[in-house]
């Protein structure tokens, strides 16, 4: 009972309360003086930054450090809504970070880059080593099984270490401040529950991340 309702905490209530707060501040206020695009714009040409394009997306809105690119999806670049602003400020924030050499940001994009093949590598051993092993009964494998998948369950929480305050500093160093500069006061309040809400799933996946690397942990050891 208890790891059912930590697993509702952890895995659902993060994302049910994302979209439900996503939605709650994305009516389009004709009132608002610009569009997200705009805005996004009018930053970049007032901090100089040269070097970030926009570009729509299908996929979910990030900014690339590689390619020096915000993307959002398509709906939301023209849509005045404190949401859709909330969330291009914020991508603009990465934006910033990396205009300013900000360290975390290098450092998970160098972690992401120069670990993604550990990461591969442990996936083939869940999905596929695994199942074959207990299957076979071939239980000395395990351990090396066991190995692989922890060195990159570490890895991957180090780099959600990362991304939280690379996150957070975005949402609240970057944006905020930009936000409660170009938009009206009665709406800060909403764009600060927009990036709370978007923070707290990177809050939820270390948690998510330090559990699922506990019951794998049991569970192999068990087998072994």
């Amino acid at each position: 009972m208890i790891y059912t309702i930590f697993f509702i905490l952890v895995f659902v209530a993060p994302s049910l309360w994302l979209k439900y707060t996503f939605k709650k501040n994305d009516r389009v206020l004709e009132e608002m003086p610009f569009s997200p695009r705009e805005l996004g714009n009018t930053i970049l040409k007032e901090l100089e930054i040269t070097t970030v394009s926009f570009e729509e997306t299908k996929t979910f809105d990030h900014y690339d450090p590689e390619s020096k690119t915000v993307r959002l999806l398509a709906d939301r670049f023209d849509r005045k809504s404190l949401t859709a602003i909330s969330i291009i400020c914020h991508e603009i924030g990465h934006a910033i970070q990396d205009h300013n050499d900000y360290k975390p940001l290098k450092q998970r994009t160098d972690i992401i880059k120069k670990t993604s093949w550990l990461s591969r590598i442990s996936n083939t051993v869940m999905l596929f080593a695994v199942p074959a092993i207990l299957a076979t009964g071939a239980y000395s494998f395990l351990k090396i099984c066991v190995i692989i998948i922890s060195i990159s369950t570490l890895i991957g929480l180090f780099t959600h270490l990362i991304t939280l305050e690379v996150e957070i500093d975005a949402s609240f160093n970057r944006a905020m401040p930009i936000l409660q500069e170009k938009i009206p006061h009665m709406y800060h309040d909403a764009c600060r529950s927009v990036l709370k809400a978007a923070a707290f799933t990177y809050v939820a996946s270390v948690f998510a991340n330090v559990f699922s690397f506990r019951y794998l942990w049991l569970l192999l050891t068990r087998a072994v």
